[in-house]
């Protein structure tokens, strides 16, 4: 396991994937605060708290129930026609549709962000609460809905870096362990870095859309899926890393530029 653990490829996924966690988390972050913030102020940083180690509860509870899935290797049913063959397994049919789902809701979040940003935190903060039990309940529904991309994409990416399925489970929960402990240590000054540079969560987002057309394409290598007597290959990994590190040198460049302009 810790041979493992500090591997090349194992550091690179936890160090990029605790980066995705982390912007991923920045929403949650900011619902939970307009949710904690309708409770008077003595009760705000236990809500805040509680909401978070919430949110860390749920995403390791949907890891194993998602690894579980994602370890069904075995095909339950074959397609075969002259131009198509699929050999389908739950495998293939979670990898294909977290895939979907990380694309759509990627695309979804970029275009609201950009077109109407402030459209789900207006619809939050019109919502009454009036007791920390009903802060509570809704930050757990809030939780639950930001886990699903959450968990998507650290399946998307430690998928197939160990053979042994149980050693890539290990890798995703310290992964999601260590970002919320940032995110609880450092929420504030994390949400107003992100509001000061919103680049960085478009970045982000974007970086999901990667993850997501990634997913598809290794649901199509697992199901041994065949289009016209062509293969479908898997996108290796190390594209992905490298795309995400440049385009992070990318932005940091531009940071240091947009400083030496303001000066």
């Amino acid at each position: 396991m810790l041979d493992f653990l500090f591997t090349s490829d194992a550091i690179m996924a936890l160090l990029t994937l605790t980066f995705l966690e982390i912007i991923l988390g920045i929403d949650n972050i900011v619902f939970i605060s307009i949710a904690a913030n309708k409770l008077p102020h003595n009760q705000r940083a236990k809500a805040t708290n509680i909401g978070l180690l919430l949110a860390m509860l749920q995403r390791i509870i949907l890891l194993f129930f998602v690894s579980f899935l994602v370890g069904l290797k075995h095909p339950f049913y074959t397609i075969d026609l002259e131009w198509l063959h699929i050999a389908v397994s739950w495998q293939s049919i979670i990898l294909f549709s977290g895939g979907l789902f990380l694309i759509y809701k990627s695309t979804s979040e970029i275009r609201e962000k950009v077109e109407s940003p402030m459209h789900d935190e207006n619809s939050l903060t019109r919502k009454k609460i009036k007791s920390l039990s009903q802060a509570i309940i809704q930050i757990i529904m809030i939780d639950f809905i930001f886990s699903i991309d959450s968990i998507l994409t650290a399946v998307g990416m430690t998928n197939g870096l160990h053979a042994n399925h149980n050693y890539n489970l290990v890798l995703m929960i310290i992964a999601v362990v260590i970002s919320i402990g940032i995110m609880i240590g450092f929420a504030n000054p994390i949400r107003k870095f992100i509001d000061a540079h919103p680049s960085i969560q478009l970045l982000g987002l974007a970086f999901l859309i990667l993850i997501g057309f990634m997913l598809i394409t290794e649901a199509g290598y697992l199901s041994n899926t065949q289009i016209f007597g062509s293969s479908v290959g898997a996108i290796p990994k190390g594209y992905l890393y490298f795309a995400i590190t440049f385009s992070l040198f990318v932005e940091f460049l531009s940071f240091r530029i947009a400083k030496k302009t303001k000066a």
